[in-house]
């Protein structure tokens, strides 16, 4: 049976679904079966990170009774599983969120990890999705008011008798006024998973027409190496950084001359075309 991991925040707007989406990409990597599940049954953005967006059966069908999970369950980047949550309002009013533990129960044993992106919160779907899961991994960054709702997640879980395993500390500027890492530590009782640093990178990800992960298109990225290493811990894997196809000295070298030729021509091209424009102003005289 697979490691069955809640990804919590408490706060929103703290990186948890990006997170839970780079991360199982990154265990995807390392030859880890992996499914991850957006147990946001409201406000459903897993699937749109991952650019799986018009999935015609969702975890609302499976909660509602009216589809088998199996059917739910889709091919994402790098053999990374996805079960999407759904858009419907209507449906989201009638689905029971109570039900989750026994869907992610029927699938545990085809995966090495479920990763679960609960909604912010401490609200009825993030109990029932805190209470689906075998370990409680956060998310937040290191300010007062994303470390207190942390806080309440993490007391949440223990009550639940879900097993919290550690924090990630996302969005990192090591700017004064940020907590110290020891004392998030101190704070919350628990260690540091992970230090993901701010990333201009993630904000350009969501600007590209055709969305598409950080692990995918900058691996070598600090954000995706950050969370290449907290793959790495949680799997309990050697660390190795996948950095994306880099080009070598004299593939450089030769991609500056060819630029440098191409931009030649293109001056070139500029000055004839005047001179031929001259000429012919020349003959109509």
């Amino acid at each position: 049976m697979g490691r069955v991991i809640a990804i919590v925040s408490g706060k929103g707007g703290v990186g948890k679904t990006t997170i839970t989406a780079e991360l199982g990409i990154a265990l995807a990597k390392r030859n880890q079966k992996v499914c991850v599940i957006d147990a946001d049954v409201a406000m459903a953005n897993l699937s749109l990170l991952l650019n799986m967006q018009g999935s015609p059966i969702t975890l609302h069908d499976v909660l509602l009774g009216e589809s088998n999970v199996q059917d739910a369950i889709y091919d994402g980047p790098q053999g990374l599983k996805l079960i999407p949550s759904g858009l419907s309002l209507e449906n989201f009013r009638r689905v029971d969120p109570e039900r989750l533990a026994g869907i992610v129960e029927s699938i545990s044993n085809q995966f090495d990890f479920v990763l679960l992106d609960c909604p912010a919160g401490i609200e009825k779907g993030v109990l029932a999705a805190i209470a689906s899961a075998d370990e409680v991994l956060l998310v937040t960054m290191p300010t007062s008011p994303a470390i207190a709702d942390v806080l309440k997640a993490k007391i949440t879980a223990q009550r639940l008798n879900v097993k919290v395993i550690g924090v990630i500390v996302n969005f990192v500027r090591q700017e004064k006024g940020e907590i110290k890492f020891d004392d998030i530590q101190k704070l919350l009782e628990l260690p540091i998973f992970g230090l993901v640093p701010y990333d201009p990178e993630i904000r350009r990800t969501f600007m590209y027409e055709k969305l598409a992960p950080l692990m995918i298109r900058e691996p070598g990225s600090p954000a995706a190496v950050a969370i290449q290493k907290t793959a790495a811990k949680l799997a309990g894997l050697p660390v190795k950084i996948d950095e994306g196809k880099k080009q070598g000295f004299f593939s450089r070298l030769f991609g500056i001359f060819r630029r440098k030729k191409k931009s030649d021509e293109t001056v070139i091209a500029g000055k004839n075309a005047k001179i031929d424009s001259k000429k012919n102003a020349r003959s109509v005289r």
